[in-house]
């Protein structure tokens, strides 16, 4: 079984599987603990009834501490294994990831925002972050993709295929700081065949002043009223032994 204090002493393990160092880890889990009594209090049952004894009585869980609540989402979260897996990890039963995984995904995004660390989702709420005064920010506009499986309905199956390698996903775009690494945005969740661009634009996304913008290829024609954009050139394929 997979426990906290196990990966916790061990830091490159930590990081393999929670995608946090554990200094990165123990910054996040009293909030997470905070948003766990706030949202699930212990003189309720988990059906959310007054409990009839004392809270703790009983046989203790698998995910009993807020450590180990903690380390099992964000290892499904960072590695996205398939939810029997997570059961042998974490001595549960599938259902039993189930469950643990719609009640807790709540808690994290509650103790996320408490730290101020959740993106922005609001495209016009991005010109408002506050930047250095009189200075240019670099930020990054990409598209993300997070595979899914397959519909089985054809019309579904062409909406969510991605066009590469036989992907179905979904997509969403981030514009991310250059300097701090942070997630400043996040849009909202498209289709797979929607281009980047085509959800750049549908989003309307307001830049802070002094914005320098870099893109991809992805984003060819896409320039925002931001003082400057800037486009990495495709390379230059080697010409063929045939001539082509």
């Amino acid at each position: 079984m997979l426990t906290y204090a196990e990966v916790r002493g061990n830091q490159r393990r930590c990081l393999a599987l929670t995608g946090l160092t554990p200094s990165e880890f123990d910054l996040l889990l009293p909030a997470f603990s905070r948003s766990c009594e706030r949202l699930y209090p212990a003189d309720r049952t988990l059906a959310g009834r007054p409990r009839k004894r004392f809270p703790g009585g009983g046989r203790t869980g698998a995910l009993h501490a807020p450590g180990q609540k903690l380390l099992f989402l964000l290892v499904y979260l960072k590695t996205y294994p398939l939810q029997v897996v997570m059961a042998e990890l974490f001595n549960l039963s599938q259902p039993q990831v189930n469950y643990w995984l719609r009640r807790l995904l709540p808690v994290l995004r509650d103790a996320l925002d408490e730290l101020g660390a959740l993106p922005e989702r609001d495209p016009q709420a991005l010109a408002h972050i506050a930047a250095p005064p009189l200075e240019q920010t670099r930020r990054i506009i990409d598209g993300t993709e997070r595979r899914r499986q397959r519909p089985k309905n054809p019309e579904k199956q062409q909406a969510h295929y991605s066009g590469r390698k036989k992907t179905h996903c979904d997509k969403n775009v981030v514009v991310t700081d250059a300097q701090s690494q942070r997630i400043d945005f996040l849009s909202q969740t498209y289709e797979g065949r929607v281009p980047d661009k085509s959800i750049a634009d549908q989003e309307g996304i307001d830049y802070p002043p002094g914005t320098v913008l870099y893109k991809d290829s992805g984003f060819q024609g896409y320039e925002p009223p931001v003082a400057q954009t800037c486009q990495a050139k495709k390379k230059a394929t080697r010409r063929g032994a045939n001539g082509g």
